[in-house]
């Protein structure tokens, strides 16, 4: 049966099931996948595109091949002749329905069809496709307000499509079969068509309705049906009901004003990323994680690391929180004053237009008077992770790390919380009658003067996972040399006691304090299982 769905909204394709199958078939057969348009169009030129510039793109689509037709339509915003149009799609299907808009003899695309690699391991095919508002696929170079005059839809209500935010999130979160998942903030449907690949069934959700339709269209273009949707603000569209994973990439800006739905939460400072973090306690099944991107305030006279932990405490939930980056307050209003095209008005206003040039002043005013108010001294970026482990004593861990990491991360974020159900259910004895061994992919450095007998430090290195580094003594350097999971802990620990000439009933008082940290941040493993993760 026919299910179609002609939204009110002009700028918005009807959701008909079947000609939406029969379109992703054309996709397919024209090849318009990642893969399909990177080898067209070359590193380069793909790389450009993925930063909004066309140029490269343009001139690697002069041909007529379906393909170069779909480039130059759903990327490129370029009108096609009908002809070409229906050599590669079905036109007339997507003229009725709302995907193209015809002018004379050529057709235009209403939206962006994004292609977009959904890699699941053991998926029969990972071709995806993310449909959003024109201009909005990465945010454009011109801003926000380019986009919506390419659309055609006031700017507070655009819907963005593929960014470093969503794909940040899907590499950090945990992937394992569940059976419920909740996308709260879903936009164009990026972190839901993720999640349906791995789960029974998913639930976006936001408070604009074009987003939940921009949601409905990219899960069906890329075949799935196991994602129903819900709108209204946080955890409300969804009752008391419980997920076994909750993903969410918010409108975390910290603005003044509300301009824009996709990105101001339209609560005080901070406030949503924290009601959103409180809350999520009410709503994770047992055993459940909720993963999310946040900004968070550092206000004069107050240690961040334990507002953020004020956040968790008291939810039950083990925390993991890791600040990626820090602005002050001038970076920050002029990187969301740019991204609102702002800057573009000032740039463009003559010096006989003043008022032109003012409205960027007065916004940026704005800012920062609202940010001096608050004692605001500097913004943090990061990633927050929960988890209902059901522990009497959660595990919550806040710390800095603007290094760069492997992506995807969320095998080794699962592993986080698994070492961290290891380590609070082991006393020292239990710890030290445990056998371990060293962590793949981690190698040993030593750091001395040239012609040295001996080394100054010696360091443990990941090259995997966060890719943390860690400075050990001579018994932790020992340890971790012949940590092959044969021998406990303590037994190591006796013999190098012997080899040093050291008290041994010392020498294993002093020891579980470095080897829970080097468990902690994965420099070695437990060779017994962990407990459960699911």
């Amino acid at each position: 049966m026919t299910t179609s769905t002609a939204p009110a909204d002009p700028y918005l394709p009807a959701l008909d099931r079947d000609r939406i199958a029969r379109l992703r078939e054309a996709l397919l057969a024209a090849d318009f996948t990642a893969d399909g348009c990177l080898e067209l169009l070359g590193a380069t030129a793909y790389a450009a595109l993925a930063r909004s510039e066309t140029v490269p793109a343009l001139r690697a689509t002069r041909g007529t091949s379906p393909l170069e037709t779909l480039v130059r339509l759903f990327l490129l915003r370029q009108p096609v002749p009908y002809e070409r149009a229906a050599a590669a799609l079905p036109a007339a299907d997507c003229l009725a329905d709302g995907w193209l808009r015809q002018d004379g003899g050529e057709v235009r695309a209403t939206v962006d069809v994004r292609p977009y690699a959904n890699e699941v391991a053991g998926a029969e095919s990972a071709d995806a496709w993310v449909v959003s508002d024109l201009g909005c696929a990465v945010g454009g170079a011109g801003g926000i307000g380019a986009a919506g005059a390419a659309s055609g839809v006031a700017r507070r209500d655009l819907v963005l499509g593929v960014g470093g935010a969503s794909t940040t999130l899907a590499g950090i979160t945990v992937r394992r079969p569940v059976r419920e998942t909740l996308d709260l903030g879903a936009g164009s449907g990026v972190q839901a068509l993720h999640a349906a690949r791995h789960s029974g069934r998913v639930t976006a959700t936001d408070v604009n309705p074009r987003a939940l339709h921009f949601t409905r269209l990219t899960v069906a273009l890329s075949g799935f049906g196991n994602v129903e949707t819900a709108q209204g603000s946080l955890f409300e569209p969804v009752g008391e009901r419980r997920f076994d994973l909750v993903v969410s990439n918010p409108p975390f800006v910290i603005s003044p004003t509300g301009r824009f739905t996709y990105r101001d939460g339209g609560m005080p400072g901070d406030e949503l990323c924290r009601r959103l973090v409180r809350e999520a306690a009410d709503h994770l099944a047992p055993g459940g994680y909720c993963q999310l991107l946040a900004n968070w305030q550092h206000i004069r006279g107050e240690d961040w690391h334990e507002r953020l932990a004020e956040w968790v405490a008291g939810t039950g939930l083990d925390a993991w929180v890791v600040q990626r980056e820090v602005q002050d307050v001038a970076q920050y209003a002029e990187l969301w004053l740019r991204d609102a095209g702002d800057h573009r008005a000032a740039a463009e206003a003559t010096e006989a237009t003043e008022a032109a040039g003012s409205g960027y002043d007065a916004r940026y005013d704005e800012w920062l008077d609202a940010f001096e108010s608050a004692k605001v001294e500097g913004i943090g970026f990061g990633w927050i992770t929960l988890r209902a482990s059901g522990a009497e004593q959660p595990a919550v861990h806040v710390e800095e790390w603007p290094h760069p990491v492997e992506q995807p991360l969320g095998p080794h974020i699962e592993r986080w919380f698994a070492r961290q159900g290891f380590l609070r259910t082991r006393d020292d004895a239990v710890l030290l009658a445990a056998h371990y061994r060293l962590a793949p992919e981690v190698v040993q450095e030593q750091v001395g003067a040239p012609g040295a007998e001996d080394p100054e430090h010696v360091i443990l290195r990941q090259n995997r996972g966060m890719r943390r580094a860690t400075k050990v003594d001579t018994v932790g350097a020992g340890f971790a040399g012949v940590c092959d999971g044969t021998l406990a802990a303590g037994d190591i620990v006796d013999a190098i006691a012997r080899l040093l000439g050291e008290d041994r009933v010392m020498l294993r008082d002093r020891v579980p304090q470095s080897l829970r940290l080097l468990v902690e941040q994965g420099f070695i493993e437990p060779v017994e299982p962990v407990g459960p993760v699911g």
